[in-house]
């Protein structure tokens, strides 16, 4: 809904860092749009609140500080996350084993799993497991570890020791943001490590990113490009926004 007449700054700030919050994502069109001011009033007032520590300004837009707790991510960019699920299970194979990471995207894919016959899946999710446990021919496993309550999965040594004992066919996984230059970036040091160890343990590493995630960078490196194969949107792979990434790993 459209709000008529120019709020004042400290309420337009309000507003915006109340977005962030509740949706994990500010864009610049919309936000003006939203509040009757212009494109270039927002960029100043994400400028102001990345000042402040409480926003990271991305492309578009600007992204919240820190990881937002993993029933927020949930609800992100659900149409995108449907979308990007649907491509992700063609990929999946009916036996032998494969690594899901704790992201929301992921665990789009792990509920909409169908035809296993013989499949493990090793994960450092916990609520991935347990949408996983009831799914016929599937055998989850949990590495363990400690629960950071950022993010809602489990990280640390013993996660990823436990990552790096079961070689896989496939490591799916998202990222907080991925830049054409560094990769997949996490908003957690601890994740990051996970995944890597993740990663290392798999014959093909399978990215999944909505286009909120393009062009930016988070606190930690997770996985370089070399460590990446294919990447995996929601928009087609002729999509001209992909285009910094068409060299880079395989697009679907």
């Amino acid at each position: 809904m459209r709000l008529h007449g120019n709020l004042a700054t400290e309420e337009r700030l309000h507003r915006l860092a109340d977005q962030l919050r509740r949706d994990g994502r500010v864009g610049v069109v919309d936000a003006a749009e939203s509040l009757g001011v212009s494109e270039m009033t927002i960029r100043r007032d994400l400028k102001e609140l990345e000042e402040r520590g409480e926003a990271r300004r991305v492309r578009g837009g600007a992204l919240p500080v820190g990881p937002l707790p993993f029933d927020d991510r949930r609800r992100t960019a659900s149409r995108a996350k449907a979308t990007i699920a649907a491509k992700l299970v063609d990929l999946v194979p009916a036996s032998g084993a494969v690594a899901f990471d704790a992201s929301s995207t992921v665990m789009r894919l792990a509920a909409s799993l169908e035809g296993a016959r013989d499949l493990v899946v090793v994960t450092n999710g916990p609520e991935t497991f347990n949408a996983l446990r009831s799914t016929p021919g599937v055998r989850p496993l949990l590495t363990g570890g400690e629960l950071e309550p950022r993010t809602g999965s489990l990280v640390g040594p013993l996660a990823s020791r436990a990552a790096t004992q079961i070689v896989t066919e496939r490591f799916f996984a998202s990222a907080a943001a991925l830049d054409p230059v560094l990769g997949a970036t996490e908003a957690c040091i601890e994740e990051a490590d996970v995944k890597r160890a993740l990663a290392a343990a798999a014959s093909e590493v399978v990215l999944a990113v909505d286009t909120s995630k393009l062009e930016a960078r988070a606190v930690a490196v997770g996985l370089d490009w070399d460590a990446i194969d294919v990447l995996v949107t929601e928009l087609s792979p002729r999509d001209a926004r992909l285009k910094p990434y068409r060299a880079l790993a395989q697009l679907r």
